[in-house]
Order: structure tokens, then sequence, then C-alpha cells
């Protein structure tokens, strides 16, 4: 047979559950909602079906048929007739539909929908890849799989399991690590103990999270990684030490890739972690979400200031070159300092006014176009006025209040220009040598970010 004929048939099977009542003869009640199915498809593809149709037929179901770890209440002697509805009190009704799908078609998603809203996702338009929801979802898949006998779709589940813990927070990993010992699954089981053994976490959490028996075997691994080490050390030139510390900085940037601000605290508490040097904040400002960069900064071991490398950029100069509002604005918000210099004498301001200024005359040319002009405007007007509160708050005298008064009329002035030149993307000559004059240490940006 032709894929395209098995695709047909997938879509002829599914279309027979999609429809509801058609053809339907026998009915489950799942979270109160009703599911309509037929009994001859469920039989041939699921051993528990099967045995739970034919008990109930000949007349010799019990009040209550269990599948594994789940349960179907049991019709009346004689079987279930059509008018019958069977409550299913083991799995949700998502699950439960997603696992007819997988009977019906041989085919299943068993991971959310992008940007979907989940109730153990927080995070806004999340692609749900290896979020908490990603890792639940396929846990009660992998789950009702089992219990019912369906052990390709457990295979799935097994596989994107393993796929998703790569990336997975910690916490989440070492709930597939405890599901996975439930389940006998001993490939996820191996993959998850590598995982908890590298992370570094101290005995003391991991005590508090997991069984005796499985933390003793996260530390037999972490022994036997060590004798390993030892036994290769005198072949390699590298600096052990150097090493360890750029593993950590690997999985500090993977929590942190995952929202998983609890992880590096604990690494910092536990482990040592110097923010600071890890570059952890310059990593969040520019990879991560607004949501982490605050987390991070909460933590209270971040230098927000920190000059990063021989360039010596800061979180907000990054933040700045950007062009990125919510950035700019929690980093003010922790005090950054919207006057500190880069190596060559380039504040936060002086990066967003270059902008304004290419962005003016040249419009959204080669490097310009992630700029937005109201963005940029948002982000001038947010460090400007930080600048200038500091400005009054030392004195507000001398150069440094004229300075302060300069730039918030040639703000204005470039408020006023920067709608039409984000229409007609250029000015003329005139205006770009008045620009010139009036800023003389003009920001040339690289568009890299080194740190």
């Amino acid at each position: 047979m032709s894929d395209e004929s098995l695709r047909s048939l997938s879509l002829d099977y599914l279309n027979l559950l999609i429809n509801g009542q058609a053809f339907s003869d026998v009915t489950f009640s799942v979270e109160g909602r009703l599911v309509h199915a037929h009994r001859g498809i469920l039989a041939a593809r699921s051993l528990f079906f099967r045995k739970f149709f034919s008990e109930a037929a000949d007349g010799g179901g019990s009040s209550r048929i269990s599948g594994g770890g789940g349960a179907l209440a049991s019709s009346p002697r004689g079987g279930p007739g059509p008018q019958h509805v069977i409550p299913v009190n083991s799995v949700g009704y998502e699950v439960f539909l997603l696992m007819l799908q997988f009977l019906y078609s041989g085919q299943v998603s068993v991971v959310p929908q992008k940007h979907e809203p989940r109730p153990s996702c927080g995070e806004r338009s999340c692609w749900h890849t290896h979020c908490t929801a990603a890792v639940d979802l396929a846990l009660d898949i992998l789950a009702a799989a089992r219990s019912f006998g369906v052990e390709q779709l457990a295979s799935i589940s097994q596989k994107q399991l393993e796929s998703i813990v790569e990336k997975a927070s910690i916490e989440d990993v070492m709930k597939v690590l405890i599901a996975s010992r439930k389940q006998e699954m001993h490939q996820l089981w191996n993959s998850c103990s590598h995982l908890v053994a590298k992370s570094g976490l101290p005995h003391e959490i991991l005590a508090k999270h997991l069984p005796v028996d499985v933390v003793a075997r996260i530390e037999e691994l972490r022994l036997k990684s060590a004798l390993i080490h030892r036994s290769i050390a005198p072949h390699h030139h590298a600096n052990p030490s150097s090493n360890f510390e750029d593993q950590k900085i690997r999985r500090m940037r993977r929590a942190l890739d995952s929202s998983d601000v609890e992880l590096v605290k604990l690494m910092v508490m536990g482990e040592g972690l110097n923010l600071d040097e890890a570059l952890a904040l310059h990593y969040a400002v520019e990879n991560c979400s607004r949501e982490v960069v605050k987390a991070l900064l909460e933590l209270g071991a971040a230098d927000v200031n920190y000059p990063a490398g021989q360039a010596r950029k800061t979180p907000l100069h990054i933040a700045a070159e950007m062009v990125s509002p919510d950035m700019v604005a929690v980093l003010l918000d922790h005090h950054a300092d919207p006057n500190v210099q880069m190596a060559e004498g380039i504040t936060p301001l002086d990066v967003l006014r270059t902008l304004t200024s290419d962005f003016l005359f040249k419009g959204a040319g080669p490097g310009l176009t992630h700029i937005e002009p109201n963005k940029l405007r948002l982000c001038l007007e947010l460090v400007q006025s930080a600048a200038l509160v500091i400005s009054r708050e030392e004195g507000g005298g001398g150069s440094g209040g004229s300075s302060g008064g300069n730039l918030n009329v040639d703000s204005r002035m470039v408020y006023l220009n920067l709608g039409a030149a984000a229409g007609s993307g250029h000015m003329n000559d005139q205006e770009e040598n008045q620009n010139n004059q009036r800023d003389p240490c003009m920001y040339h940006r690289s568009h890299h970010h080194e740190f």
C-alpha cells in the first residue's frame, strides 16, 4: 500500500472519531464531557479495550476494570449498549482524546499546540518545546498509554520526553526521572539520571526531591564520572577547573533558556557560580524574556552595571543596541547606570542617539532593519530621563545640568522627526549636517554583541 493510501486510510478513520455520534456504538464520559467512539476499532487497537468489551459482552464484567494505574467503570451485564455512558476516571479529557486519535489514525502529536495558553506554563507565546507544560502532557500521555495497553503510543511519548529533557529545567528532569522509574522506561531513566548527575545540584537538594535509592544512583554516577575524568586528565593540556567552569556556564545558559532562574539560584548557592564572570545578565538580556531578566536581577547576585570583555559593555548597552524598551526599563528599574561608559567612552545614551541619527538619515537600511521608531523613541526617553534624574540628584549644576537640558531639547526634536523619517527613510543633507554638529561624538555601532 502506498504512503498516499495509508494517509487517506488514517484520515478516514480519524474522521469517524471527529464526526462524533456518526456510526458510534459506545460513549465515554471524561471530566463531564461525552466522547463517542466505536468498539470494533478500540478492540482491534488496544488489548485493554478488547478485554473490557469482551468480558462485558460475556456477562462477566466486574463493577470496575483496571488498566494499569487507571480504571473504567464497567457497563451492566450484557455489554454496553448504545445508550450506556462509560465513565473514565483515570485520565483527563485532553489526554483521552489524544489517545483515541492515535488508536484511530496511528498518528498523534504529544506536545501542546504552539502559543497555546497552558496552566503549567506562565510564558506568553511559548512554543512549548521543553517547558513544564510540554513535560506534563507527555508524562500524562505516557501514563495513559501504559494504563490502556497502547505500547506504540508509550514509545512515542518516551522518545518525545527524551528530546524534551535535554533542554528542560532540572525540576522537570527530576519529575521525568521519577516517572520513568515507575513506568520502567530504562532508556529514559538513564538519560535523566545522567542529566541530574551533571546538574551539580548538592546532595541536600537531591534528597529533598528524590527517593533515597535514586539519590544513591545519582551519587554513584557522579563518582564514576569523577574517576573517568581523573584517568584521562593527564592526556589533556586543558585546565580541568576551566573546563568545569565552562560546563557550569553552559548549564546556566540552558537554565536561562528554559526560564529556570531557580536552578541558576541553586548553582549560585550550591556551586559558587559567579553570575558576573559568567555574564549571566548580558546573556539573559540578549536571549531571554523580560521576566527572566527581572527574576535574575532580583536574586541580588549580579551587578547590573558589570562591564563585559575588552569592549566593557554593560547589559544596558546591549539593551540599547537591541532597541528593547522592556529590557531598558527593567534594567533601569534595578539601578542600571545610563551614564556608564564602554571602553571607548560611549554611554547607552550615546548608543541610542546614534541609532536615532542613523535611522533619521538612512531609514531602515542595512543594520537598522530591527529598529521600530516607537520603540527607539521610548528607549531614548527612558534612558535620557534616568540620566536627567541622576544629574539632578548630583546637584544639577555645571556642565551636567546644561547637558541634561540640551539632551531634553534634542530628544523632543527627534520625537517630532522620527515618524516622518520612518515613512521617508531619509532627511536632507542640511539637516544631517546640523545634527552632526549637535552630536559630534557619534557611536559607530557594531551589530555583533561582543562580550
